[in-house]
């Protein structure tokens, strides 16, 4: 297939004007016809527009190159755009500097691709190197002994904890990422990236990841945006959910809300080109967004 070709179902995508120019009270970040041009004319990004809500998860998919971890890092203010305005928790980054941009980006936790550990700290300074470096007002009220508390805390969520005195390098992959989900959660900010938590592990482990996605998004109702080349990492987000009582996931029924806010996306050469709900994407007819849905047929 010929990756080149302009999708034409143009149908999948949900139009710019359809969410208003203006973001909600709800939004949490938003992308208002963002490109972003490298210095060799290539399209990281190409005229994106999207809104994120409070409580929603964003499901991107797309080939290698597509703009997938471009699009999360210019989420942040670690990328500049080239064109458009991106809002994140209502507040104009694209031009902000970088010292500016400390306190806002506190708010938000990022899973990076192979977690991202620094080799030379252990688990806990790792995990506590978010809490270490946030904004100064918050910092402050973290009275002595509660760093190191809320460190454990977050290691147990991910059932490590008794890894704190251990290096990245001691761990299977699979913990790693475990431990970058403890970094990413330790702030409890009310938004987290995930930028392809299961890329390189079995499908076992990987299981696994998503569910402790899945339990943070329902136990700190978190509103999420997760990279991933895995169908079934998208068909969890929106099928299953975390009981609380059980400590286990379990299928979510059909009126808990959880399908309907889980969004698929999928970019081609930097252009979204599909934006809806798991059905919505099963039933696409373009070739280019075929190939990231399944024939799994959900049982009510």
């Amino acid at each position: 297939m010929d990756l080149h070709t302009e999708p034409a179902d143009h149908a999948s995508v949900r139009q710019w004007n359809e969410l208003g120019t203006v973001a909600s009270a709800d939004c949490i970040l938003r992308f208002d016809h963002v490109s972003l041009f490298f210095d060799d004319d290539v399209h990281a990004l190409d005229d994106v527009s999207f809104q994120l809500k409070k409580g929603e998860t964003r499901i991107l998919f797309g080939a290698a190159g597509s703009g997938k971890s471009v699009l999360l890092k210019c989420a942040l203010g670690l990328l500049k755009p080239t064109a458009g305005v991106i809002e994140l928790f209502g507040q104009d980054i694209t031009t902000l500097r970088e010292t500016e941009l400390f306190e806002i980006r506190a708010k938000a936790g990022i899973l990076f691709q192979e977690s991202a550990l620094f080799d030379s700290l252990t688990v806990r300074d790792n995990v506590a190197y978010p809490l270490e470096n946030q904004g100064a007002s918050k910092r402050e009220r973290l009275e002595e002994g509660a760093l190191e508390e809320k460190v454990r805390e977050a290691l147990r969520f991910v059932e490590l904890e008794e890894t704190l005195d251990k290096f990245p390098s001691e761990l299977s992959g699979g913990m790693r990422r475990r431990v970058g989900i403890a970094r990413a959660a330790v702030t409890d900010p009310p938004l987290i990236l995930y930028d392809s938590p299961t890329a390189g592990l079995d499908p076992i482990t990987a299981n696994t990841i998503i569910a402790l996605i899945v339990k943070a998004r329902d136990t700190r109702h978190t509103t999420s945006m997760l990279v991933t080349h895995r169908y079934q990492d998208g068909h969890m987000m929106a099928n299953y959910r975390f009981n609380s009582q059980t400590s286990e996931i379990e299928p979510a029924p059909r009126d808990s809300g959880v399908h309907e806010s889980t969004i698929f996306m999928v970019f081609q050469e930097g252009k979204l080109v599909f934006e809806g709900t798991q059905e919505e994407l099963q039933a696409a007819g373009d070739p280019y967004v075929s190939k990231f849905k399944s024939n799994y047929v959900r049982r009510t």
